[in-house]
């Protein structure tokens, strides 16, 4: 996945991709959203709904909740391997909104980096598979599957 994303589509646009049935009156456009911040998902609550939940997972064992700020994505190939990711995503699944993402370019010779966005050529909003805990602490990760 990523470490920033986007998710500009308005009410409607979203409503008519993801056809849930609950949710907030009005959104906003967010450009820049980073681990811990509040972010739109998509979740099963007696019929599909749009929540805003909180980016990270924190585990069962943490005893620091900032520790969700660093668990923000889990590879495919061994989710079900690790002790953090396997009961949530047996358990507790949601899909993370987005229309597009970032990932950052090493600019040779330098320690800098380029922000790059990533978007489909159809410009719709998609969707990324995650695991949301549940309220209150209402947080979700996300899991990335690499192309193959």
């Amino acid at each position: 996945m990523c470490g920033r994303f986007t998710q500009t589509a308005d009410l409607k646009t979203l409503r008519d991709r993801f056809s849930f049935s609950k949710g907030p009156a009005d959104i906003r456009p967010r450009y820049n959203i980073a681990p811990s911040q509040e972010a739109l998902v998509i979740v099963e609550d007696d019929g599909r709904a749009l929540r805003s939940y909180r980016w990270g997972l924190i585990p069962h064992w943490a005893k620091d909740a900032a520790i969700g700020n660093r668990m923000i994505n889990a590879r495919a190939e061994t989710l079900l391997e690790k002790p953090s990711f396997k009961k949530p995503f047996q358990e507790r699944r949601c899909l993370v909104v987005a229309d597009s993402w970032f990932e950052w370019q090493k600019i040779p010779g330098t320690k800098s980096k380029t922000p790059m966005r990533i978007v489909l050529k159809s410009r719709q909003p998609s969707a990324a598979r995650s695991q949301p805990q549940s309220p209150p602490s209402a947080t979700a990760e996300c899991r990335r599957q690499d192309a193959a």
